[in-house]
């Protein structure tokens, strides 16, 4: 072959392959918006038990179409502690069994179907967007992608006809049939296209052509599943202990299966099995082979889950020192390729804002009643969190409302950004409130035990109100006579407070109290009068 028709086989190998990647984007974005909501209780069903969760996979890898992602996104469930790593590795093992059925659609024949489908994609999304057609119209992307999948593959396939008489490329498949190179060459192909189905399939059509025989692809395909396991790998790396944990068993599931197959296959006749169960059909053959390889390695794997959980902490040990704290515990950026989920973990990083909140406020007051230097450290500290928190939050929520989200969603979101700024200002308000304490503590200042009843009374009012806010936007729902309750509380708190100030403004008349203890006095009053100002905003902000 000359170096012209090299080249010109290579755009339209590669023209094919784009179509290929970008129908499995389409398809699984397609089925991954129909699923909507629904990966919600697929996530609950995964912490039940190991077998669920491996069910989970199954079904989460046939929606979007890749056990990669299935396993990244598993990743970021791990880091932001939605899963546990025995209930990560189930998904894992799901994910492997799933990614099968990608291939399998893909041993069927022919440009028609591509054509077939692309066309009826198309006219599925004229449909009008009514209540009528609003289900079917939103399948045409599925059918779309599918369409392009088969005609991504038909262009590598044509491109690839040339090689059936190039000798050089012959000597090459030849020298690749030790079963080491074999799996070494698949995993290289896998990482350079960082798509196992993608490798599949351009293995397929390799086969399909007659340019690999079925004895040397077999260990090709052992190859790429190690090779799939380097994205997971990357999306491992700056992560927690667990989720890097969970990286690795991915890589431990699939080399231990290749191992095993390799051997298999090297010492019996496994490739002529394989072809009595699909005579003629190589891209069948080699989708059989992915099938029985995952089933099988599961199979085998499976009740040694435990073991794969010990020796992942044996190779990735825990960290001397984790701060868990300056960061985001319950979201991972990962997990904004799932809006759906990604909304509900970020009302769980604003609840664990909120309960520091409230902790803080706590801790400030009763520093004010004895100062403690250990606990006054700790409020500075976690009003640095809360600094922390308020700022990623928001910029991860700006990220949340640009993505194709829910009604329901975005209305959640845009209360998020709100509660986020009333709990940062409950934070500020805390801190004031230890400055106070402090100023008392290094002034010695006293207040009388009828003073310090007032400001106690006051604090409990306020606490009270603060945590029933947190209570109702946890749950996202009040009914109307807990919002009466929670106006009307703020009113007495208002009144009290006016009450509170005449009544002190009295006492400095009477010189009955020093104008340094009215300002602290005042000062404390203040806050407190708006932290319950910004509970109330919470709790209606539901």
């Amino acid at each position: 072959m000359s170096v012209g028709q090299i080249i010109l086989m290579l755009v339209y190998l590669l023209g094919g392959l784009g179509i290929f990647l970008f129908g499995m984007k389409v398809l699984g974005d397609g089925l991954e918006k129909t699923a909507g909501n629904k990966l919600k209780g697929l996530l609950q069903a995964m912490t039940r038990n190991r077998v669920l969760a491996m069910l989970c996979g199954i079904l989460i890898t046939v929606l979007i179409q890749s056990s990669t992602a299935t396993t990244v996104m598993v990743v970021g469930f791990v880091n932001a502690n939605m899963l546990s790593l025995a209930q990560a590795i189930g998904v894992i093992m799901g994910a492997n069994i799933g990614t099968t059925i990608t291939p399998l659609l893909l041993s069927l024949e022919g440009l028609e179907l591509g054509m077939i489908f692309s066309f009826l994609g198309l006219v599925l999304s004229w449909l009008p967007n009514n209540k009528t057609f609003r289900v079917a119209r939103e399948f045409s992307p599925i059918v779309i992608g599918i369409g392009l999948l088969f005609i991504g593959m038909k262009g590598m396939s044509s491109a690839m006809e040339p090689l059936q008489s190039w000798d050089g490329f012959k000597v090459a498949m030849q020298n690749i049939s030790n079963p080491v190179l074999g799996v070494l060459v698949g995993a290289i192909i896998c990482i350079v296209l960082n798509s196992s189905a993608a490798s599949v399939g351009l293995l397929q059509v390799l086969a399909g052509q007659g340019l690999v025989p079925l004895s040397t692809a077999i260990y090709i395909l052992f190859g790429q599943n190690i090779g799939t396991c380097l994205t997971s790998l990357i999306a491992g790396s700056g992560t927690s202990t667990t989720a890097r944990r969970t990286s690795i068993v991915h890589l431990l599931f699939n080399t231990i299966g290749t191992v095993i197959f390799t051997v298999l296959a090297s010492i019996l006749p496994f490739a002529s099995w394989i072809e009595t169960l699909a005579p003629g059909n190589l891209k069948l053959q080699i989708a059989l082979v992915h099938i029985i390889f995952n089933v099988v390695t599961t199979l085998i794997l499976f009740p040694c889950a435990n073991l794969l959980e010990k020796l992942a902490c044996l190779l990735i040990p825990d960290r001397a020192s984790e701060n868990v704290e300056m960061r985001l515990k319950y979201f991972d950026t990962r997990l904004l390729a799932t809006p759906p989920i990604a909304v509900a973990q970020l009302k769980r990083e604003v609840e664990r804002m909120g309960t520091k909140a409230l902790q803080n406020y706590n801790a400030a007051f009763s520093c004010f009643e004895t100062w403690d230097d250990e606990a006054a450290a700790s409020v500075r500290s976690t009003e640095d969190v809360l600094d922390f928190l308020n700022r990623e939050i928001a910029d991860r929520l700006t990220q949340v409302n640009a993505l194709d989200i829910s009604d329901e969603d975005s209305r959640l979101v845009g209360h998020l950004f709100h509660i986020i700024n009333d709990l940062e200002r409950v934070g500020d308000h805390a801190e004031n409130i230890l400055d106070a304490a402090e100023l008392k503590q290094k002034e010695g200042i006293k207040f009388t035990p009828k003073v310090l009843g007032e400001l106690q009374g006051m604090q409990e009012k306020v606490g009270g109100q603060l945590e029933l806010a947190l209570n109702i936007f946890h749950d996202q729902k009040a009914d109307a006579e807990t919002i009466d309750h929670v106006e009307t509380t703020e009113e007495e708190i208002d009144q009290l407070t006016e009450a509170l100030r005449n009544h002190h403004v009295d006492r400095l008349k009477n010189k009955k109290c020093s104008p340094r203890n009215g300002m602290i006095y005042l000062d404390m009053l203040t806050n407190l009068e708006r932290i319950a100002d910004h509970a109330e905003n919470i709790a209606t902000a539901v």
